[in-house]
């Protein structure tokens, strides 16, 4: 199946941005036959039957950038991830349980919107076990350990499902920064009617730009720049929420603001 430009241009930024077992991870998840229908299916689901933004391959991949970029950032740092902090794994496996959680995350959409997360683990498992099996053929302990960490992302990427690990914090975080308004385009190109869930959309599409950067006092910065202040329903609902049930909140900086005006500070 050929793959648009946007999504061959994340897996790219993706890939180049990874080395050793991870880089082997992403690259058999993206040439897996069943994970690409799943997240195109995921994403007529979402945009066609249920009218909310999208939730298929180009999303999936972006939240995976993103938990690329927190990741990389807080580690830069000295920051140590459960795995390590536990000292049952290494930042390299904890960066391949939040890797393909993040690039699986919304299969459960092609199912519906109520209980996809949960859904999505049950899709998961198999293919989970396939690949990893591939990526640790040899050490089986790695297999399950990165697995039922990838699931704790998983099943807790909405905020609904209390986290504990700093690995499904990231998850919460990567998935909420990714409103830049061209997750909303195609939804309201071809909706012309109201519907519920169109404040999504709408909001969605005065968000210019989301940055994640190292912070100034603390290891993580997250900037949202909106050209509306409708852009605002995006901050306290969407991401505010995502980062209050996420256990890298004590370590995250989040302004927002619209274009020319006063900038307003969450958490500094």
């Amino acid at each position: 199946m050929t793959k648009s430009p946007k999504e061959a241009g994340t897996e790219k930024r993706i890939l180049e941005k990874l080395k050793g077992k991870p880089l082997i991870l992403a690259k058999e998840i993206f040439s897996d036959p069943e994970i690409i229908h799943l997240q195109n299916y995921a994403n007529t689901v979402s945009i066609t039957r249920l009218n909310y933004n999208d939730h298929g391959p180009v999303h999936m991949k972006r939240v995976a950038y993103n938990s690329i970029k927190i990741m990389s950032i807080l580690h830069e740092q000295g920051f140590k991830f459960s795995l390590e902090k536990e000292g049952v794994g290494t930042y390299e496996e904890s960066l391949n349980a939040v890797l393909s959680a993040s690039l699986i995350h919304d299969i459960g959409m092609s199912i519906g919107r109520e209980n996809h997360e949960k859904n999505a683990l049950i899709l998961a498992d198999p293919i989970l076990r396939r690949i990893l099996k591939k990526v640790y053929p040899d050490d089986f302990e790695k297999q399950v350990i990165v697995r039922a960490l990838a699931f704790e992302c998983i099943s807790g990427h909405m905020g609904t499902l209390k986290v504990h690990s700093y690995e499904a914090g990231v998850v919460l975080i990567a998935d909420g920064c990714d409103m830049e308004k061209g997750r909303s385009r195609i939804p309201i190109m071809i909706n012309d009617e109201p519907k519920p869930g169109d404040i999504h959309q709408y909001s969605s599409a005065a968000i210019e730009k989301v940055t994640i950067t190292k912070g100034e006092n603390k290891p993580l910065a997250i900037t949202v720049e909106m050209s509306a202040s409708v852009g605002f329903f995006q901050i306290e609902e969407v991401l505010f929420r995502k980062i209050n049930a996420s256990t890298l909140k004590p370590f995250i900086e989040l302004s927002a603001g619209v274009t020319g005006k006063e900038t307003k500070r969450y958490l500094h």
